[in-house]
Formats: structure tokens, C-alpha cells, sequence
């Protein structure tokens, strides 16, 4: 198989986006499982209990990390759409699995993006009077968590697929 600029680029950039995943994931180990919880939080009470349960330091920690989230969610959104289109990887799959993989990252990156902006709104300042906020904000996470758990589903039946 021959190697393009444009298909070690996209490998490339997907490398980027491991290293960017697991530095974010190291900084945000000392919060523990409370970083998904908080992403799925879908009433002002529960997501109130995740973040009042954090020292004033552990608050810094995760509103410190959204600027890079931000980064991931466009490093990701790009790898996963240019993979899908600029590399031979998916060619195995039918139509609407390669559309899917098209896709999906890219609209799981801007379910993301909004995810944070409201993220790091509602940690700001105390806001509980704004159910709908909360809602759309863990309705924005549980999209992303689904396209990118779609995305893997996808990679495993294209490598399936280039091994028959």
C-alpha cells in the first residue's frame, strides 16, 4: 500500500489527538469519574453535588482544562472526517457506514463544543434556575458519548472488513 502527504497527515493529526486525549485525561484523573457524571448531569442538583463536592482547586482544574477540551473536540472532529475522506480506510464499507463515519466525529466534536461552552458557564457561577441549560448541556454530552461510540463501531467492522 503507498502512503500519501495526505494519508500520513491524517494519521498524523490522529496521533495528535491521542496525545492531546491522554495528557487531558491524565490532568483530569485527580477529579476521577465525576468529569463523565458531570457531562451527563441533566438536573441543576446533580450537576450542583458534582461541583460543590470539589475543593476550590479541583474546580480550577476542570474549568482550567476546557480551552484544551476545545482543542480536542475540533482535533478529533478533523481526524475522524478527514480519515473517513481522505484515506481508503472505510472504502470497504457500505454507503451508509462510510457516511456515518464521515460524520460522525464531526458532529460529535461541535455536540462537544457546545458541551463545554456550557460547562464552563454553568461553573462559573452558581446557576440553578436554568433546567434547560442543564438539559441541553448533558443532552450535547450524551450525543457526543453516541457518535463517538458509533465512530469505534464503525473503525472495528472497516478493520473486520479488511481481514476478510
Amino acid at each position: 500500500m503507498r502512503i500519501t502527504a495526505a494519508t500520513l497527515y491524517v494519521w498524523l493529526l490522529g496521533l495528535a489527538t491521542l496525545v492531546l486525549t491522554a495528557s487531558l485525561i491524565r490532568y483530569l484523573a485527580p477529579l476521577g469519574t465525576d468529569v463523565v457524571a458531570l457531562q451527563l448531569a441533566f438536573h441543576p442538583p446533580n450537576f450542583g453535588h458534582i461541583v460543590h463536592s470539589w475543593s476550590p482547586d479541583e474546580l480550577h482544574r476542570y474549568r482550567q482544562h476546557l480551552p484544551f477540551a476545545f482543542a480536542l473536540a475540533l482535533s478529533y472532529g478533523t481526524f475522524g472526517y478527514l480519515l473517513a475522506t481522505r484515506t481508503p480506510f472505510f472504502t470497504r464499507l457500505r454507503l451508509g457506514w462510510r457516511r456515518f463515519a464521515k460524520w460522525s466525529l464531526p458532529l460529535a466534536a461541535i455536540s462537544d463544543a457546545g458541551a463545554n461552552a456550557l460547562h464552563l458557564w454553568l461553573t462559573a457561577a452558581p446557576r440553578f434556575g436554568l433546567p434547560t441549560v442543564y438539559a441541553t448541556s448533558a443532552g450535547l454530552s450524551l450525543f457526543k458519548w453516541g457518535m463517538l461510540i458509533g465512530f469505534a463501531l464503525a473503525t472495528i467492522h472497516a478493520l473486520a472488513k479488511a481481514a476478510e
